[in-house]
């Protein structure tokens, strides 16, 4: 069910924080080739059907995609990708009160995705592909996730963490220099992308090192990854059960914002995490007399 009180958020307030809860921004990739769903969303009519279903489902934020970050998946030009996402972005954010989010690296494709309606800069290079993409940020007044990467083919890194907090320190140096504010800011590990199992997962399990280290809101997005197929045991295996576990576990753990290819099922996921949140916080035990 729809929450009832979806996400409205006042001008200069954050898009990617909600106090009261964990956001969830659900996933539209208008790709042929994404490894969840490649080529189910690539027509604009099953991309606008998808992203309003989503939407209706309890997403607080649509991520729109128009290249794929898979490994090995081939460079798409960025008229091409501005061709896919932006007749998309332009008719759903006509229709839709939730925020549209645009994932790419790409200055000119962000620039574009902004012009028709998206509010959020999603950057799997944490503004550091593109710098002009941060240019463009700020001339919009857009948010922004930075999430840390790294080539997948990269010699392994023995404290990722020392790692991701260099350069993400980076990041906020270039947003900072753009005219970002760090209140339109969030964080991003990057899950999947050049790390182990065992790092991936650690980062899952304590996603408020990020927050400890720079006070900013935290995204996990662990979707349907092979961390999730590593953890169950099962690499053919459905692993929708196994990614909602996981980003309930996040959530519970302090991550702000979960990124999920399905909306219903973390949604719920996300009110039931923010209430258990809510009790440790508050120190409730059992009522004197109460039965055990």
């Amino acid at each position: 069910m729809h929450d009832p009180t979806p996400l409205c958020v006042p001008d200069g307030a954050s898009l990617l924080h909600r106090p009261d809860r964990p956001l969830l921004m659900a996933v539209l990739n208008v790709t042929p080739d994404s490894f969840s769903d490649g080529g189910r969303y690539i027509t604009p009519e099953a991309a606008l059907a998808q992203g309003r279903r989503l939407a209706a489902e309890g997403a607080d934020i649509l991520d729109i995609g128009g290249e794929s970050t898979r490994p090995g998946a081939e460079p798409v030009p960025e008229a091409e990708e501005i061709a896919r996402v932006v007749p998309v972005i332009r008719a759903l954010a006509a229709e839709l009160s939730i925020p549209i989010s645009i994932d790419t690296f790409k200055a000119a494709t962000a620039e574009a995705a902004l012009e028709a309606g998206a509010r959020i800069v999603n950057d799997v290079w944490g503004f550091q592909r593109e710098t002009r993409i941060a240019e463009v940020a700020a001339r919009a007044g857009a948010h922004a996730v930075l999430m840390h990467n790294r080539p997948h083919d990269a010699p392994p890194c023995g404290d990722i963490e020392d790692e991701i907090r260099a350069f993400l320190s980076r990041s906020l140096e270039i947003a900072e220099a753009a005219g970002v504010p760090r209140s339109r800011l969030a964080l991003d590990p990057g899950v999947g992308f050049g790390k182990s199992m065992a790092q991936n997962a650690a980062l899952c399990a304590d996603p408020g090192f990020l927050r400890r280290a720079f006070g900013l809101p935290v995204l996990i997005g662990a979707s349907r990854k092979r961390l999730i197929a590593s953890l169950i045991g099962d690499a053919g295996k459905d692993r929708d059960a196994g990614t909602l576990a996981l980003h309930a576990i996040a959530a519970m753990e302090g991550a702000d914002v979960i990124r999920a290819h399905d909306a219903a099922a973390h949604a719920d996921a996300m009110r039931v995490a923010a209430g258990l949140r809510a009790a440790r916080a508050a120190g409730i035990g059992a009522a004197p007399g109460s039965a055990p």
